[in-house]
């Protein structure tokens, strides 16, 4: 079935986040994105994009700070309270009935209850006509110790991670799961040597 380019969304299981920034007035504000992705695995970089005219945006070019809080599959009524389209002045926290979490680095709090936690500073942007892709450095990273698996990684069956499904009437909320296989990362290299193990500090 052929779709339409701009529809290209259709095509993924997009990631769900909660980003919280404080406006320079003080106020929480908090909103959800899917356009959002870490920046290749040997760097502490991630990407998200923006409209022009979200507080969001506005608030971390002011301050240069932000949180990354990664909700799980309960928190799905959770997420569109914080999409809605408050005046800055209100504090979306209170809105969505989501406690915050204060962070160690950064003025912004996270949003208790997630799986993990990514505080942030401001390092570019690359601005378009319609919109914004914004770099963050990850200043500090905490995972929920309960969600931890024996490799070290997120266990899925008990963190079951927050992610949406598009179609031509809305969201529709999921949720991921383990397949019970796994490959090493040298798996894609001649000889079974994985080059940025040293990198990453693996």
């Amino acid at each position: 079935m052929d779709f339409q380019p701009v529809d290209r969304e259709l095509a993924f299981v997009l990631p769900v986040v909660l980003i919280s920034t404080i406006s320079p007035q003080g106020v929480r504000n908090l909103a959800p994105y899917s356009n959002f992705t870490p920046l290749l695995r040997s760097t502490d970089m991630i990407l998200l994009a923006s409209w022009h005219r979200r507080d969001t945006l506005k608030n971390i070019r002011a301050n240069g700070e932000f949180v990354v809080s990664v909700p799980h599959a309960e928190m799905a009524d959770k997420i569109m309270p914080t999409a809605m389209h408050y005046p800055p002045e209100v504090d979306e926290f209170v809105q969505a009935g989501l406690e915050p979490r204060p962070s160690s680095l950064v003025a912004p709090p996270g949003v208790d209850g997630c799986l993990a936690w990514l505080e942030c500073r401001l390092a570019k942007q690359y601005v378009e006509k319609s919109y914004v892709l914004v770099v963050g450095r990850v200043l500090r990273m905490e995972v929920e110790a309960s969600v931890i698996n024996e490799r070290g990684g997120m266990d899925l069956d008990k963190a079951r991670p927050l992610l949406a499904s598009l179609d031509h009437e809305g969201v529709r909320w999921a949720t991921a799961t383990s397949l019970g296989k796994s490959d090493p990362y040298g798996a894609m290299f001649p000889g079974g040597h994985d080059p940025l193990a040293q990198r990453v500090g693996k």
